[in-house]
């Protein structure tokens, strides 16, 4: 395998492990809702089909976001992750949240007779084993990446939904399947189908919770989102460390994607250079600027008087 193969698998590889745990666990709910008639089951199975689907576009929103800059898009593609990221948040409210508030509230309405629950244990032992497999490499992967921030914080920082995405998607599955194993349970325990109903509702609404804060999130990278705050205090460090430069106005970064970073940079020159002077100093410091950090993909620095600059005060 090349090296960038292999960094391409790396980088796909908790995506991947979702995707197949995902194929393999719907077709077991499928069939086991088939058998015994279980409402939970049956959404469970659309929970599990809808993320396979969730996966796929994942997939997809990153081979498309690779595309190079061009004359339509000079900044490149790297957005078209975070379009395809809020996709994957509507279809989790749409089809997994709506598909079971719908199913159960119609098994409440119309109740079906209970079947032996056995197939629904198994299914749901090996659901949990390929699901919590999924969910332990997301968590692995995402603990690594986060560094020294904590949990919710790395979420509201990160500019990769791919890896949240997952995590949170695993963790509502985990979540869903614990609430169908208690209501197969509760409704054989009291003879009562109805509880299968309910819980079937009650996955709904945690899928139209993560939905929700997933939208959220992937909303907010879309719009655009400012660089690491870090990032940003080097660049201005670096600038201010230059002689010639007596202000730095502000420093305005957003993510194109996920490891693309566009900069733009007022700052007031020394009156004493000259206009030559000035743009080899700008040219020294994008390749200055570029060397440290080389998510900065475009770079654009403005020769300012301090006193002219607007909303100076604004940084990031």
């Amino acid at each position: 395998m090349q090296p960038s193969a292999a960094a391409g698998w790396r980088a796909n590889i908790v995506i991947l492990a979702a995707l197949f745990a995902n194929l393999g666990i719907a077709a077991a709910k499928f069939v086991a809702a088939a058998i015994t008639g279980s409402s939970s089951m049956l959404t469970e199975g659309v929970h599990s089909l809808v993320d396979s689907g969730n996966q796929g576009l994942l997939l997809y929103g990153q081979r498309r976001a690779k595309r190079v800059p061009d004359a339509l898009h000079p900044f490149g593609y790297g957005r078209e992750l975070y379009f395809w990221a809020f996709v994957v948040a509507i279809l989790i409210f749409g089809l997994g949240a709506g598909i079971s508030v719908y199913e159960g509230w119609a098994h409440i309405e119309a109740p079906e007779p209970l079947h032996d629950p056995t197939i629904n244990y198994i299914v749901l032992a090996i659901a949990l084993a390929l699901e919590g497999t999924s969910w332990w490499i997301a968590l692995r992967e995402f603990a690594a990446a986060k560094g020294d921030l904590g949990w919710w914080q790395a979420v509201k920082e990160s500019k990769d939904p791919a890896t949240f995405i997952v995590l949170f998607e695993d963790s509502a599955a985990l979540a869903g399947l614990i609430v169908a194993g208690i209501g197969i349970w509760a409704s054989h325990a009291w003879d009562d189908p109805r509880i299968d109903g309910a819980a079937s509702i009650a996955i709904g609404v945690i899928l139209a919770a993560v939905a929700m804060l997933l939208a959220r999130e992937a909303k907010g990278l879309l719009i655009g989102e400012r660089a690491d705050p870090a990032l940003i205090a080097e660049i201005r460090a670096t600038l201010e460390a230059e002689p010639g430069i007596t202000y730095v106005n502000h420093v305005r970064t957003v993510h194109s994607a996920p490891d693309r970073v566009f900069v733009a940079i007022s700052a007031d020159f020394d009156d004493a250079l000259t206009m030559g002077e000035a743009e080899t100093l700008v040219e020294r410091l994008e390749k200055l600027l570029k060397a440290r950090q080389p998510k900065l993909s475009s770079i654009y620095i403005r020769p300012e008087k301090r006193e002219d600059a607007v909303d100076a005060s604004v940084i990031g």
